[in-house]
């Protein structure tokens, strides 16, 4: 498994879980420390160093020192390789569509042939 997909599947995995995709949306808005992110959830300071500890070895988010604070800071970067692997299925997807929109298409042209046959050969 090479490297990008390996990473890919770490931050998938991460955010299989709704706390930590909270957490993540959160830290979309602003830096925070890990006690400043565990003030809305009714869970240990532990347990969210825990759920942050896993964005963490994803790559989601980094730490960093300032001062006396530790503040979590999101890591956009994971998120345009995630962005680029949603992007090249969407697309292959909306490629199905239109094949089938074209054969639906043919096929509704065919039938409409058929009637307009069928019609004049019964006057």
């Amino acid at each position: 498994m090479d490297e990008n997909t390996e990473r890919l599947n770490r931050a998938f995995a991460a955010l299989a879980d709704p706390t930590r995709r909270d957490l993540v949306a959160r830290l979309a808005g602003s830096d925070a420390t890990v006690s400043e992110l565990a003030e809305p959830y009714d869970m240990s300071l532990q347990a969210v160093s825990k759920h942050v500890k896993v964005l963490e070895e994803a790559g989601l988010v980094s730490r960093s020192r300032d001062a006396q604070r530790r503040p979590v800071h999101l890591d956009a970067e994971v998120f345009d390789l995630m962005t680029t692997w949603i992007e090249r299925y969407r697309r292959e997807a909306e490629e199905r569509y239109r094949r089938l929109d074209a054969l639906l298409d043919r096929m509704a042209d065919d039938e409409d042939r058929r009637r307009d046959h069928t019609r004049k050969e019964a006057s």
